[in-house]
């Protein structure tokens, strides 16, 4: 039998080892973790963040609520508990029940691969029928007088094109055209775009607003800053779009802030607190005894539209309302309506 001295058994040895080395089997991946999978599920369809967010966050409750079971082991019973607990023990209004059911149907149904029959025995909380609030003519301007600097630019649109706060927080430079007097809706609500109106009594005022806009952008372009988030993947079929000037912010935030993935030195749109303090601050002062917020504003262009005799379907046209039902709310608050009716009592004598 044939005997190797060291110097054949090294080489040997290292040989075998380099090709255990080669031959190991790649390291395993773990599987994504359950919410993990819910946020890649909802930017697969695109949704927004504050979707994502607020699935992700009903998700979550829905779990520790049933002592941090998985839900692939729970089905229609703990759905129905957890449900119909927000109902009875946590009071939550109708709206807000809608949406955990809208996130947990999606989590079994997009994200487990699991149907889920329908739930007959939630106690669902009761959906109230409410009346807009709605300010005058006099009210609105009265508002706006007391409004100064973009607050007002933004309140005035919101009133005289019917916009939410979001929407005009995100509107871009090219989504303005004055020439038309329109504005262009992009990504509303439902994801849906639309046009609305631009109020002439505002362009010059806005003219100057983004003049100073484009100053502060050019400013920012001297610096290496200067960019802006771009919507889905435009940023890499245009890569250098984020620093032109029709892809803007019509509203930017006063600082910019650095992106954590592409390290772009970018502003944000104004925060829509900002609006909503202003406006807060200026009903106030006016003395309006009635809860008006920004969305008031747009309760007010419609009702005063259809007080002015517009038809109802280019008020639901406007508002971006996907039926008309939605749209006929604000009859019920027009002047000719209950208020145009002469009581009894004013014809007696007392």
């Amino acid at each position: 039998m044939c005997e190797l001295d060291a110097a054949q058994i090294y080489p040997l040895a290292e040989g075998i080892s380099s090709t255990v080395q080669e031959q190991a089997p790649p390291p395993v991946k773990p599987p994504p973790r359950l919410l993990d999978r819910v946020r890649a599920a909802v930017r697969a369809r695109h949704y927004s963040r504050r979707t994502e967010k607020a699935y992700v966050g009903w998700i979550r409750r829905y779990i520790l609520f049933h002592g941090k079971r998985h839900p692939s082991e729970m089905g229609a019973p703990e759905l129905t508990s957890y449900l119909s607990s927000l109902a009875v023990d946590g009071n939550v209004a109708a709206s807000t029940q809608n949406r955990a059911l809208g996130a947990l149907l999606f989590l079994y149904r997009e994200v487990l691969d699991q149907e889920v029959p329908w739930l007959d025995a939630v106690v669902r909380a009761r959906r109230p029928v409410r009346l807009p609030i709605v300010l005058t003519r006099e009210e609105v301007r009265s508002l706006l007088r007391q409004l100064h600097g973009t607050p007002r630019l933004i309140a005035i649109l919101m009133y005289g094109s019917g916009l939410r706060l979001l929407e005009c927080a995100r509107l871009r430079v090219q989504d303005i055209d004055f020439q038309r007097r329109q504005i262009v809706v992009r990504g509303g609500k439902g994801d849906k775009d639309r046009a609305t109106t631009l109020p002439t009594i505002v362009s010059a005022e806005l003219t100057r607003h983004l003049d100073v806009v484009k100053k502060q952008h050019e400013h920012d372009l001297r610096q290496g800053a200067g960019w802006v988030e771009l919507p889905w993947a435009l940023a890499r079929k245009y890569p250098n779009a984020g620093r032109e000037w029709a892809w803007q912010w019509v509203f930017p935030a006063t600082r910019y802030y650095i992106d954590r993935v592409t390290g772009q030195w970018r502003r944000h749109h104004l925060h829509e607190s900002v609006v909503q303090r202003a406006v807060k601050d200026a009903v106030r002062r006016t003395g309006i005894p009635k809860r008006a917020t920004c969305h008031t504003l747009r309760h007010s262009f419609a009702t005063h539209l259809l007080e002015d005799d517009r038809d109802i379907r280019t008020v639901q046209e406007l508002l971006g309302h996907r039926d008309v039902s939605t749209t006929m709310i604000y009859t019920h608050v027009l002047n000719r309506g209950p208020a145009a009716v002469q009581s009894p009592a004013d014809r007696m004598d007392l």
